[in-house]
């Protein structure tokens, strides 16, 4: 596995929200290869845990025909950020589903560069963000599409709920496109509980913090649908979101 050594400043177009301080001792970070062979189809998830922090770069490549379906659950104590490289060749198929879950002086952060180098590839994200207590949460992530890449098919679905005004989230996807022949679209909100709702769920009732940990836990459950161990994820995301409330 390659080392990244030198470590990030503001400068870094990646790092712009980063909270560097604490990054500091977890640098440098080994880079983290996985090749997924034509046809095949892989699957990981990753759950930190811990109250160090963590710190991951992974970078993929998927053959022709291959598939990868990476879920990410950022809800344990400490900065974590997730970094993702994806290269796609013909017919490919990549899904990043992550939830973050932050609390406190937390930062969480998912970086992603999908790249769609062969023709008529898939890459779906869907990144699910709640913050309260002061916590940041960010996702910055990036579809590029090669010349010829003729039938790419990429999106990115990105959502953050601020419990409270103390809270933040910065999101910034973005689409690079060099083929004619494509299908990408790109979707960013960040807000808050719809007090509608709420007020509606209320009426027939239910207690608010019920209300609002139903609302939750289906909000977060948009990026973990689908995942080989959705239960577990779901379980895990629901007790993060317990004590968060």
């Amino acid at each position: 596995m390659a080392v990244a050594a030198l470590q990030p400043t503001r400068k870094d177009e990646a790092f712009r929200y980063a909270d560097l301080a604490a990054l500091a001792p977890l640098w440098p970070v080994a880079v983290e290869t996985i090749a997924v062979p034509a046809g095949e189809h892989r699957a990981l998830s990753i759950v930190p845990t811990g109250s160090v922090g963590t710190v991951r770069e992974l970078a993929i490549s998927l053959g022709e025909g291959a598939s990868f379906d990476l879920r990410v659950l950022s809800a344990g104590a400490g900065y974590c950020r997730i970094s993702v490289r994806a290269e796609l060749a013909d017919r490919a198929n990549f899904t990043l589903g992550a939830a973050q879950l932050g609390s406190g002086a937390q930062t969480l952060e998912v970086v992603s560069e999908v790249t769609h180098l062969g023709r008529d590839a898939t890459s779906r994200q869907i990144v699910r963000s709640v913050a309260g207590g002061g916590a940041n949460v960010n996702y910055l992530g990036k579809v590029k599409v090669a010349r010829g890449a003729d039938g790419t098919d990429g999106s990115q679905s990105v959502r953050a709920m601020l419990l409270d005004r103390q809270s933040s989230a910065n999101a910034k996807p973005e689409l690079e496109i060099f083929a004619d022949d494509v299908k990408c679209a790109h979707g960013c909100a960040v807000g808050e509980l719809d007090a509608a709702a709420l007020f509606y769920m209320a009426s027939r009732g239910l207690p608010s913090e019920t209300a609002k940990r139903l609302m939750l836990q289906a909000f977060v459950a948009e990026a973990l649908v689908g995942a080989a161990d959705e239960d577990e994820l779901l379980a895990a995301a629901l007790a993060a979101l317990e004590a968060m409330l």
